[in-house]
């Protein structure tokens, strides 16, 4: 079993949520609410993890939140989105995703 480090978790000020507009394959755009980010120096790669903004109506009680993660690069007013692509990464994303819930 590999050993995780713990990289530092930038979490939106709650008063500003960041929120993204991620288009699916459809080309339907979809509202996200960004829970965090996180850099990894070692990959010198970054990550986002969000969730879908939900209308109210949509509430169906239940108290687990469909959440996704994606690899970013940021230029300047650009912002990418890439698929996580590996095991390794997906491994890595999900331990800061349990780590995020546990803090929270």
């Amino acid at each position: 079993m590999s050993e995780h480090k713990h990289y530092p978790i930038f979490v939106p000020n709650q008063e500003e949520q960041d929120r993204i507009i991620i288009p699916d394959e459809n080309g339907d755009e979809n509202l996200f609410d960004v829970l965090f980010t996180f850099d990894v120096p070692e990959t010198d790669r970054s990550y986002v993890v969000v969730t879908p903004v939900e209308e109210e109506s949509d509430q169906s009680g239940d108290d687990e939140e469909e959440v996704f993660a994606f690899r970013y690069e940021e230029n300047g007013d650009e912002f990418k989105l890439f698929p996580i692509d590996t095991d390794e990464e997906w491994d890595m994303v999900e331990e800061m995703i349990d780590t995020f819930g546990e803090e929270d």
